[in-house]
């Protein structure tokens, strides 16, 4: 007998049977935070006495607060969640697994999801059209003109494939479905036996900003594709038991602040604190008071910390939340007493509750936060509105060039009339994102906000291109009830669309005019946006600056229409009667933002809202749906590829080898984001996309972007390290100009080129490749062909001082060996500029079925002096090693499924 039998016990909710795993009678439970708990619940269900056995949970159950993390478990979701962008290759490589195994005599009907698996399509609307009345519809015409290909293939998947379920276009933001209707919290399944089992949600899933399900108490967060694919397959998850920071919320937001002002005041300190690779809980009274949207603002933003999640408990706000966003009395009753069973119901009143222990710990009175912003680059570059104008004017002068021009430049357009632009200007001002659009409060007080706007005759500026792209159907109907959408309209915030938009790089052109004027003059433009990624280059090619803001900032600074702006001190406009009008004259009071929402936001609508949420509008059943268990691919298309991984794939992988004569491809600092690995926005006909695209007859006005092409390899191959703002500072070793995007210096040709025709030289000429970086590499949104693409690229070691949790878990589940430099050394300090060559001596280790510490690297100069240093390889779990080993994660799993 096991523990997972010992373990499994009856629980009565609703009137009805469950059996459940008990966990609550398990010695030193007790004191375990909420989200280590919920990873016991995980083991002990899925122990199987090899992959998970009962030493594992026992290891868990005597976790030390203050160890460094060294104890591996293996974890296995409940559930997987994708958007399209990174959702389309894992349903292109599943299809392509379906091939492979065929090609290897199997059946290839073996391939499908294990696990619910549920694709959300947000991230392809593009806002091409705005501040007219049908821009919604007209954006979405454009959407299904753009990615008909892709969309036919999704839905041959729905059919194709069990488990999987699709929710169309046009219906909102994957995180916000998520919260709104797909997370369970506590899900439930018919057994072989006749009875039904009760147990935990928990999500991993292809976008890094999954953990806005963390508000609701479900844990999970963003992996990469690979990682998710293999979790989709029925493969655990490799982890070492992290530390876990407290963090403790006490008071209540004073007037004036937003959800949003918190987040990024936490964000703020959990940066400076480090939690990087750890689990962050919030906890204590005050959590009672925090409603749920601003926990799930909260927990959105944990990639922004750095954290792998950021977690609430389950309490009586989580059950509210449920009823209110339309789940049935019988749900909320299995919530609620399968939490307080297994003691993990969050109420710090309740007589049972114990307060957890945690590894560190922080506070944050929310009486002490005051209104901010963030950027001009980085989610957790928090600056004081108060101090808005002044940080604009020291930080601006970095952003311009001997070619800025500092007057004035003049615009004439017909859409917007004659103006001036200057640098400073808000060229974007965009309500967007998952973060800020699934909370009631906020949308409701930048609806305020444009009510006593307009009510005083405000406009925003003509040069400021305006947007509202809610997080799903429900926030138009609210917005609608409480009549604050026609002033919303009044200002150019018409609906364009239910989607990431903006803060996915979708933020579609500027006029042309305008853009024309930025470019020609070199103007150093902004743009505000309520979104959690303002990284350099991903919002607008024609913006160099992006602001994290509030909804209600947004619009505030669509007003202002420049970021050389005080608030306190500068009005917006004048009234009728000619009186100066400041932010404080327009801006709502906490009471009246809580009774709008009070008074507006129903159960009905979420009820209405997702009654027929997978059925889609006439455009998606209009779509002409192929079918069958193989896909048919079509040589021809240029957004769905049969990948090329498993060609000439063998049943058994050939031994791991040491590396010899390898080139840098490139020379990186820090905080090298997947944004600069992976772009996600536009790309230029010029550009290697490009030039693949023209050559088959695809003009630059259909290009779509990056993110929309990610079905088709030979596209994001193209795009890898191709970001406008990569500078690759491998150029100026070899005395060339460092032009920034993708481009280095090809040794064999003894020539500056593009990183991928370089590339296509090394691999054709059978010289490996490796990337030498500095700290935090690979931060930002989770995408698998940031690693996917470094393969491509011929592409064996990444090199850095650190990295981020994700990225390196892709390297290595695509095959490439992730190493550091020695603690406290980088290359500039070990004197490399990556001129060199490059031998790794040491990986053949893992052959023997041991993980080296170290490797041994030796960078040969060019004069034939040599710089040795020993190298610490990231391959953190014998899980990864095994991947590593077979070359890949899918890898792995197809030749174990054959098996």
């Amino acid at each position: 007998m096991s523990l997972r039998d010992d373990q499994l016990a009856t629980l009565k909710a609703a009137g009805k049977d469950f059996d459940y795993y008990n966990i609550a009678n398990l010695d030193g439970i007790d004191h375990l935070p909420y989200s280590l708990k919920v990873l016991v619940e995980n083991l002990v269900r899925n122990i199987d006495g090899a992959n998970i056995t009962d030493e594992h949970v026992k290891t868990l159950l005597d976790w030390d607060p203050n160890a460094e993390p060294s104890h591996e478990i293996q974890f296995t979701p409940s559930r997987v969640i994708m958007q399209d962008f990174t959702g389309v290759p894992c349903i292109v490589d599943l299809a392509t697994m379906r091939d492979a195994v065929k090609d290897l005599g199997g059946d290839p009907e073996v391939i499908n999801p294990q696990v619910q698996s549920d694709m959300v399509i947000d991230h392809s609307v593009q806002i091409d059209k705005y501040g007219i009345a049908d821009a919604v519809q007209q954006n979405m015409d454009i959407e299904y003109q753009r990615n008909g290909e892709r969309y036919q293939f999704l839905r041959w998947g729905q059919q194709a494939f069990k488990n999987f379920r699709v929710v169309p276009p046009g219906t909102g933001i994957i995180h916000q479905v998520n919260i709104e209707y797909l997370a369970k919290v506590v899900m439930s399944k018919a057994e072989a036996n006749g009875n039904t089992l009760a147990y935990l949600d928990s999500c991993v899933g292809t976008d890094s900003h999954t953990t806005t399900e963390n508000g609701l108490g479900v844990l999970g967060w963003g992996v990469g594709g690979i990682e998710a694919e293999a979790a989709m397959l029925g493969q655990p998850i490799s982890m070492l038991v992290p530390r876990v920071v407290g963090f403790k919320l006490t008071g209540s937001i004073p007037e004036g602040v937003t959800a949003t002002d918190v987040v990024l005041t936490i964000t703020d300190m959990l940066r400076k604190h480090g939690v990087v690779g750890k689990f962050v809980e919030f906890y204590g009274e005050g959590i009672a008071s925090v409603p749920l949207a601003n926990r799930a603002t909260i927990g959105n933003m944990g990639p922004e910390f750095g954290s792998t999640c950021g977690i609430f408990p389950i309490d009586n706000v989580t059950l509210d939340y449920l009823r209110l966003t339309g789940r049935s009395e019988e749900q909320v009753a299995l919530v609620e007493a399968y939490a307080k069973a297994n003691k993990l119901w969050g109420d710090t009143s309740d007589p049972d509750y114990v307060e957890p222990q945690y590894s560190e710990y922080e506070e944050l009175d929310l009486g002490t936060v005051v209104p901010s912003i963030a950027g001009p680059k980085r989610p957790q570059d928090r600056i004081l509105l108060s101090e808005a104008k002044s940080m604009f004017e020291k930080t601006a002068p970095a952003y311009e060039t001997e070619k800025t021009v500092k007057d004035p430049v003049a615009v004439s357009t017909d859409f917007r009339g004659d103006f001036d632009i200057e640098n400073g200007d808000v060229a974007i001002a965009s309500i967007t994102s998952c973060t800020n659009t699934s909370n009631p409060s906020v949308m409701i007080a930048a609806g305020l906000i444009a009510r006593n706007a307009h009510a005083k005759g405000l406009k925003p500026k003509p040069w400021v291109k305006t947007s509202l792209a809610p997080g799903s159907q429900v926030v138009a109907d609210y917005l609608k009830a409480a009549r604050l959408q026609n002033d919303l309209d009044a200002l150019g915030y018409q609906l364009v669309g239910f989607g990431c938009a903006t803060c996915i790089g979708n933020s579609g052109p500027l006029l042309p005019e305008i853009s024309e004027a930025i470019n020609a003059n070199d103007l150093t433009v902004t743009a505000v946006l309520s979104g959690n990624r303002n990284f350099e280059g991903r919002i607008s090619p024609d913006v160099k600056m992006n602001y994290l803001a509030s909804p209600p900032l947004v619009i505030a600074y669509a007003l202002a229409g420049t970021m050389d702006f005080d608030f306190e001190t500068q009005p917006l406009g004048t009234d009728a009667d000619g009186n100066d009008v400041y932010l404080k004259d327009i801006w709502p009071t906490n009471a009246e933002v809580a009774a709008m929402v009070d008074g507006s936001v129903s159960r009905e609508m979420f009820l209405k809202d997702y009654a027929s949420v997978f059925d889609g509008d006439h455009r998606w059943k209009g779509l002409d749906v192929p079918e069958g268990e193989l896909f048919a691919w079509n040589d021809k298309s240029t957004y769905v590829r049969k990948q090329t991984f498993f060609d000439g794939m063998k049943a058994t992988p050939d031994p791991v080898a040491d590396i010899h004569g390898a080139r840098v491809l490139a020379l990186l600092g820090d905080s090298v984001t997947t944004d600069h690995i992976s772009p996600a926005g536009a790309f230029k006909a010029s550009s290697p996309a490009g030039k693949y695209l023209t050559e088959r007859g695809v003009e630059p006005k259909n290009f779509n972007s990056y993110g929309s092409r990610r079905g088709n390899h030979e596209i994001m191959v193209r795009g890898t390290f191709g970001n406008i703002r990569l500078r690759n500072q491998l150029l100026a070793s070899v005395g060339e100009e460092v032009t920034p995007g993708g481009f280095t210096y090809d040794f064999l040709a003894k020539k500056p080129t593009t990183i991928f025709e370089a590339s296509r030289d090394y691999i054709d000429n059978k010289v490996p490749l490796v990337v030498l970086a500095g700290k935090e590499y690979g931060t930002g949104s989770s995408r698998d062909w940031a690693a996917k693409g470094t393969v491509m690229l011929g592409v064996k070691a990444v090199i850095t001082e650190s990295f981020e949790r994700i990225h390196r878990s892709n390297l290595i589940g695509m095959g490439v060996l992730p190493l550091q430099f020695p603690a406290g050394e980088s290359y500039e300090s070990l004197g490399l500029n990556g001129t060199e060559t490059y031998d790794i001596a040491g990986v053949e280790k893992l052959n023997e079925g041991v993980t080296p510490k170290t490797v041994h690297v030796t960078a040969t100069h060019e004069d034939g002096s040599k710089t040795e240093f020993d190298a610490v390889v990231r391959i953190d779990t014998p899980g990864e090693a095994d991947y590593y080993r077979n070359g890949g994660i899918l890898q792995y799993v197809l030749r174990n499924l054959m098996k």
